[in-house]
C-alpha cells in the first residue's frame, strides 16, 4: 500500500464483477478509497461489502452509463460526499455482436446498444465527472478499450486479431481510442492524464475464451490510474507496451 494514494478517491464503472471488480480491489489495496459503481445498486452494495470484508475502503454507488439521470445523480453524490474525484476508470462495456453473422449483417440494434454503453456512456460519464476531476491535484482518466479496437491491427494480415471481426464491439473500441486522443489533447496543459488500456484476453463472463486471469486483466487499468507526474497521456497501452491505434 502506498501512503501517497491514501487520500485519493476513485470511481470505477461496471464494477460489480469481472475486470471492474478486480480493478476496485487492486486500487483499494493500493490505499485508494474506491467507489464501486454498478447499474443495480443492490449488486453494487453486495460487491462492496465483499471487498469491505477484506478490509478495503470501498463504497457502493449506483450508476448506469446509458442513463443520464443516474450519471448526474452519481456525480452529485460524489461532489457532496468527497468534493472531488482523483481517478475515473471507464470500465463498463458490453458485447452484443452475433458471432454467427458477418460484419455487414449485424443489426442496427446491435450497433446502437453497443455504442450506447461503450462509447456514449464513456463520453457522458466523463463529461459529468470532469468538473470534479479538475478539482483534484492531478487526476487520471482510464478508458478501458481493447486491442480489437486497433484499426492498425484489424487491417494487418499478420495480426493475431486479423480474422476476429466483431464489428460493433471493435468499432466501438476504436471510437473509445479516438475519444481518448481528443480528450488528452484538450487536457494537455493540465495535470489530468487520459489513457486507453487493453486489459488483455481475460477469462470473464463476457469472454469465454480468455487467456489470462482477471487479476492480470486489471493490472493495466490500475497502473494507468496511479501514474505519476512523469507518466504519459493520450496513450493506448497493455502492461508496459504501447499499442498501435
Amino acid at each position: 500500500m502506498s501512503a501517497s494514494n491514501n487520500n485519493k478517491i476513485a470511481l470505477v464503472t461496471g464494477a460489480t464483477r469481472g475486470i471492474g471488480f478486480e480493478t476496485v480491489r487492486q486500487l483499494a489495496n493500493s490505499g485508494v478509497h474506491v467507489l464501486l459503481a454498478g447499474r443495480d445498486r443492490s449488486k453494487a452494495v453486495e460487491a462492496s461489502l465483499k471487498l469491505q470484508s477484506e478490509g478495503l475502503s470501498v463504497e457502493a454507488i449506483a450508476l448506469d452509463v446509458t442513463k443520464p439521470d443516474t450519471i448526474a445523480a452519481a456525480a452529485e453524490e460524489v461532489a457532496r460526499k468527497h468534493g472531488r474525484l482523483d481517478i475515473l476508470v471507464n470500465n463498463a462495456g458490453v458485447f452484443r455482436d452475433d458471432m454467427q453473422r458477418k460484419p455487414s449483417e449485424q443489426s442496427l440494434e446491435t450497433w446502437r446498444e453497443t455504442f450506447d454503453t461503450n462509447v456514449f456512456g464513456v463520453v457522458a460519464t466523463t463529461q459529468a465527472f470532469l468538473p470534479l476531476l479538475k478539482l483534484a491535484p492531478a487526476a487520471r482518466i482510464v478508458n478501458v478499450s481493447s486491442i480489437l479496437g486497433s484499426v492498425a491491427a484489424n487491417a494487418d494480415p499478420a495480426s493475431p486479431i486479423f480474422d476476429f471481426k466483431v464489428p460493433a464491439y471493435n468499432v466501438s473500441k476504436s471510437a473509445v481510442n479516438a475519444w481518448t486522443v481528443q480528450l488528452a489533447h484538450e487536457l494537455r496543459d493540465t495535470k489530468i492524464k487520459v489513457n486507453a488500456v487493453h486489459p488483455g484476453s481475460v477469462k470473464t463472463d463476457m469472454n469465454a475464451h480468455g487467456e489470462i486471469e482477471v487479476a492480470d486483466g486489471a493490472k493495466t487499468s490500475v497502473r494507468m490510474a496511479l501514474l505519476d507526474e512523469a507518466g504519459q497521456s493520450g496513450g493506448f497501452v497493455y502492461f508496459e507496451d504501447t499499442l498501435p491505434w
